[in-house]
């Protein structure tokens, strides 16, 4: 609420939903689009329901993906474009978890869309699915030629 409030007073609100209604009960924060002039204003990650909203000369594109890549964090990037290379070349460029073309992107379904992130963000497996808790499992084999640092090779033959 503070962090939407900040951005009110700076003239920065986009959007803000309406509360919950009377009888509802629980704790609630509306959802809120939020724009901003430069990356740099985000100085920690703000996790929903917060939009953030950057417009960007598409030539300076390159160097919008390095700021994104330069901030550590790396939950979810959304991407809207009907130019199917323009999606492929920030995909190919961006380091974050998920990344969605042209759908929203909120609800990973366990097991069908993973989730997880780059970075600040979280590290490693993705949440949920049939193969989940092999992903917390770290396996490394190592095999040394004995024969090549002196090791009689007559004995490995048996």
């Amino acid at each position: 609420e503070s962090y939407i409030g900040k951005a009110q007073k700076e003239g920065r609100l986009i959007y803000r939903g309406p509360g919950p209604g009377s009888g509802v009960k629980g704790y609630f924060v509306p959802p809120a689009i939020i724009e901003l002039e430069c990356l740099s204003e985000l100085k920690e990650e703000v996790f929903g329901p917060v939009l953030h909203v950057l417009r960007y000369d598409a030539g300076k594109l390159p160097s919008l993906l390095e700021q994104i890549n330069g901030l550590g964090y790396g939950l979810t990037l959304g991407i809207q474009s009907r130019i199917e290379q323009r999606a492929e070349y920030i995909l190919d460029r961006v380091r974050v978890g998920n990344v969605y073309v042209n759908r929203n992107m909120v609800g990973a379904v366990v097991g069908v869309q993973p989730f997880g992130g780059c970075g600040l963000s979280g590290t490693g497996p993705k949440a949920g699915g049939p193969h989940y808790l092999l992903r917390f499992a770290t396996e490394q084999t190592c095999t040394v030629n004995t024969a090549a640092i002196g090791g009689n090779a007559g004995l490995l033959a048996l």
